[in-house]
């Protein structure tokens, strides 16, 4: 993670704005988060027949860890903000936590056996392509073999999708950063990954989603094949290559 996300995150205030006004109940963001709950919980009961260990890198407040409970063994926590990782135990996240540094070496995931299955959300975007090699270098050592477990990565500002329109006006602005599925997919390769699962779960942009019309539009074309290439948030599905 970038250093401007750790000292944004060292004020309780951002972290509590962060779990309580983003992911506020019907917001934008969760109701996201409540799809992708519903997706990787049936993901997990169907690719596991035992309970995998859970890895959550930039595990912010614990969302994706909380998403996944009651279905795995372990889980493990790792970010570089401490006032996030104890918002995430406050708000009732289920885990063991690991500070990890900004930089240097790849962190080192806790040994805890196989199978495994390692998460990240709202990472991409937030970070410098450097920071993104490594956040994968960390799933590669977790996921050593391709029978060791799944990798779900989030990308939260598809370069593909109707959010691209605003990216001319918005040009330079750091909070404004996208990627492609090609981007994602190379990045994946270099570490030796290959998706496996493409799962798109808004077409619509926060401005557009308060709109009921536009909603009730939205859960009708992302049931269309081949509609996750357009959405604005998607998940891939990964495993290591043969």
């Amino acid at each position: 993670m970038t250093t401007e996300y750790t000292k944004v995150f060292q004020d309780a205030n951002a972290v509590d704005k962060y779990e309580h006004v983003t992911y506020a109940p019907d917001s934008y963001a969760s109701r996201i988060n409540e799809r992708q709950r519903a997706y990787l919980r049936r993901l997990v009961d169907r690719e596991f027949d035992t309970p995998p260990v859970q890895h959550d890198f930039a595990c912010g407040t614990g969302r994706a860890i909380r998403t996944l409970h009651g279905l795995v063994r372990d889980a493990h926590g790792y970010d570089t903000s401490a006032e996030m990782m104890a918002k995430a135990a406050e708000v009732g996240s289920q885990a063991r936590w690991h500070q990890v540094p900004t930089d240097g070496p790849v962190p080192n995931p806790v040994p805890a056996g196989h199978p495994a299955i390692v998460t990240m959300f709202r990472l991409l975007l937030n970070v410098h392509a450097d920071v993104r090699d490594r956040a994968i270098a960390f799933a590669a050592k977790a996921l050593p073999e391709r029978d060791s477990g799944l990798l779900v990565v989030e990308n939260h500002g598809n370069a593909g999708s109707l959010r691209h329109l605003r990216a001319r006006r918005h040009s330079g602005e750091r909070w404004f950063a996208e990627l492609s599925h090609d981007e994602v997919e190379e990045l994946f390769d270099r570490h030796g990954f290959e998706i496996i699962d493409r799962r798109g779960f808004s077409m619509l942009t926060e401005s557009l989603d308060n709109m009921r019309l536009a909603r009730a539009a939205d859960a009708a074309v992302r049931r269309l094949p081949g509609a996750d290439g357009f959405a604005v948030n998607v998940l891939y599905t990964a495993r290591r290559k043969r």
